[in-house]
């Protein structure tokens, strides 16, 4: 990937599938709430980490915290034709799983480095309640190297959007929350990194448990 020329193509296209399609859905289909967005940074490198419930929770938090947020996504989502357009037009990149994809994490450094957020699910995959129960501190650690504040996201109900077997999303109401930044970690000392890491899962647990 041409880091230089990405992100400005990405840039455009996601500015066209957030007005046209995202934002509306959100705030007509979804019922969307949002609280919190003063909290997000217009500009600099930012790690936004969040739960996850659903392949929705890119798009819904890109919207949500007002700029562009590159994504990591497992490299199998890059087999489904719809949702792949989807998500490489809000900044999604592959990551192979099970392994230490360097490629990947030196895209996400570069993203960051250019002014981007770039977006990490704690848990690294999808939870059933959306609750974050085993977190990774794999956000940090981009963060640390970076130099870039984390910003915490819970995302309320997006688990209920699609149900197993069904290809249509359902009408129900998504609560968003944006909490306060957390200061970069100081280096990447692995009980820094874990202890951050946790707190991170813990405000965002807090937040998500708040519900609508």
């Amino acid at each position: 990937m041409d880091i230089n020329r990405e992100p400005l193509i990405s840039l455009a296209l996601y500015h066209t599938l957030k007005w046209s399609v995202v934002s509306p859905m959100l705030h007509t289909y979804f019922r969307g709430q949002i609280y919190g967005a003063q909290n997000v940074p217009q500009s600099g490198p930012l790690v936004v980490v969040s739960n996850h419930a659903s392949y929705f929770d890119p798009p819904i938090v890109s919207n949500c915290v007002r700029r562009p947020v590159a994504y990591m996504a497992k490299e199998e989502l890059f087999d489904i034709p719809i949702l792949a357009k989807v998500i490489k037009l809000c900044g999604a990149y592959p990551v192979s799983r099970g392994n230490a994809d360097r490629t990947a994490i030196r895209s996400a450094l570069e993203y960051l480095d250019k002014g981007w957020a770039v977006g990490v699910f704690l848990d690294g995959t999808r939870t059933p309640d959306g609750r974050i129960t085993n977190p990774k501190r794999g956000a940090l650690l981009l963060a640390a190297k970076a130099k870039a504040p984390i910003l915490p996201v819970s995302i309320w109900g997006s688990e209920e959007i699609l149900k197993k077997g069904s290809a249509i999303p359902r009408a129900v109401p998504i609560t968003v929350r944006i909490g306060n930044l957390i200061d970069s970690p100081n280096s990447t000392n692995k009980e820094e990194l874990e202890t951050l890491t946790q707190k991170c899962a813990n405000v965002i647990n807090e937040m998500h448990d708040l519900g609508r």
